[in-house]
Parts: C-alpha cells; sequence; structure tokens
C-alpha cells in the first residue's frame, strides 16, 4: 500500500439519498469536497478499487465530511460503505508550506532530546488537537535492579501433569515484562524545532517535566 495515502474512513451513512460521512484523515478539505476519482478500501480486501467523488461538504461541529459517491443513491448502500477506507494515489499530494508536513510521514521517526542528544524513543501516533500532539514511544531503560530482576526471575509453583498421570510441582520461573511507556509532545515549533524527514530525525526541547 506504500503508494497510497489514506485521507479517511466512511462512519456512517448521512440522510437518506445516498451520502456517507468520513472522518478525515487529511488536513486538506479539497480531498473530500472536490469531484474526482478516490479509491476504496473495504475491511475484507488487500487492493482498494476506483470510485468518483461527485463532491462534498463539511459537517459543522461534527468533525466530519458529507460526500456524495457515484453509484451510491440510497441509505442502504451508503451503510455498505461503513468502514471503508479512502485513498488517494501517493503522486496526488498537494504542496506543503515550510514546517507543514504528512502524518504518515512522521510515524516511526526518532525523537532527540536537542540539549543531550539523548534519543527518546520513537513517534508512534499523531493525535489532533489545537495543537497536534507527537506520541512518542519511550525507549525502554533498564536500571540495575530491573536488570538483577531478569538475571534471577521470580519463581511460582504450579502444578504439571505428567504421562503417568501423577502431579507433581515443580518451579516455573515468571519474568516481569517492561511497560512501554509513551508521552505526549505538542507539535510546535518551540518545543519541535527540527524535523529532518531525509534522515528520520526529529529533536525536541522539552519543557521541565514533560517526560516525567
Amino acid at each position: 500500500m506504500s503508494e497510497w495515502i489514506e485521507i479517511g474512513t466512511i462512519v456512517a451513512a448521512q440522510g437518506l439519498y445516498g451520502e456517507v460521512r468520513v472522518y478525515p484523515d487529511s488536513d486538506f478539505p479539497e480531498r473530500f469536497i472536490e469531484p474526482g476519482k478516490r479509491w476504496l478500501l473495504f475491511p475484507n480486501k488487500k487492493e482498494p478499487e476506483p470510485i468518483e467523488f461527485l463532491g462534498g461538504r463539511y459537517i459543522p461541529g461534527k468533525g466530519l465530511y458529507a460526500v456524495e459517491i457515484e453509484g451510491v443513491e440510497d441509505r442502504e448502500g451508503a451503510e455498505a460503505l461503513r468502514g471503508c477506507k479512502l485513498f488517494v494515489e501517493k503522486g496526488s499530494r498537494p504542496y506543503l508550506e515550510p514546517d507543514e508536513f504528512y502524518v504518515q510521514d512522521l510515524f516511526g521517526m526518532e525523537v532527540f532530546n536537542q540539549l543531550t542528544g539523548e534519543i527518546l524513543g520513537k513517534v508512534s501516533a499523531i493525535i489532533p488537537a489545537g495543537n497536534d500532539l507527537l506520541e512518542v514511544e519511550l525507549n525502554q531503560t533498564q536500571p540495575e535492579s530491573a536488570a538483577a530482576e531478569t538475571e534471577q526471575p521470580e519463581t511460582v509453583s504450579v502444578e504439571v501433569e505428567h504421562k503417568d498421570s501423577r502431579r507433581k510441582k515443580r518451579k516455573t520461573p515468571r519474568v516481569k515484562q517492561p511497560q512501554t511507556k509513551k508521552v505526549l509532545i505538542p507539535f510546535v515549533k518551540e518545543i519541535v524545532p527540527i524535523v529532518d524527514l531525509e534522515k528520520g530525525r526529529i529533536e525536541i526541547l522539552p519543557p521541565f517535566g514533560l517526560l516525567d
């Protein structure tokens, strides 16, 4: 699917005459308002198929778009598209201004503390907000005490049934799995001064307490 850009998801029917409601994954309104070819992926399919948008409009207060699709003429037909993903071809990306980025290009980028040079983790999600938030999955650090636990795992007694039908108790190690920690970074120039797509590197200037 590397040749496609996901722009939204059909979440419901809109009215009685075949319009669908689309939750956008794109900041470009023209993706949903302007007529033209889009691509539709059903949940049980691997490849999208071409469809024709006849037009669309923004639904105030909902954060959704109502879109008319060629050949979908009633509510039943619209409901059949619930859960489908919408795509455009990657080559049709609109021009971006400086310091604008496509969301999907940020996923997996490594995040560094600009003050210390320390690698903090990787971008795992983008959360839309007044100012978008980068969700960063922090690298797991293992203090000495945790390392000791790994070397000498906790043991618990469990009963094991052997082939001779006799039950015996034996010690089975139970290793504690480290929990992944995530933090939210406001995606603003003051905190995220450098986004280097070519190097896959983001540098941040975290305010006090942001990473705690």
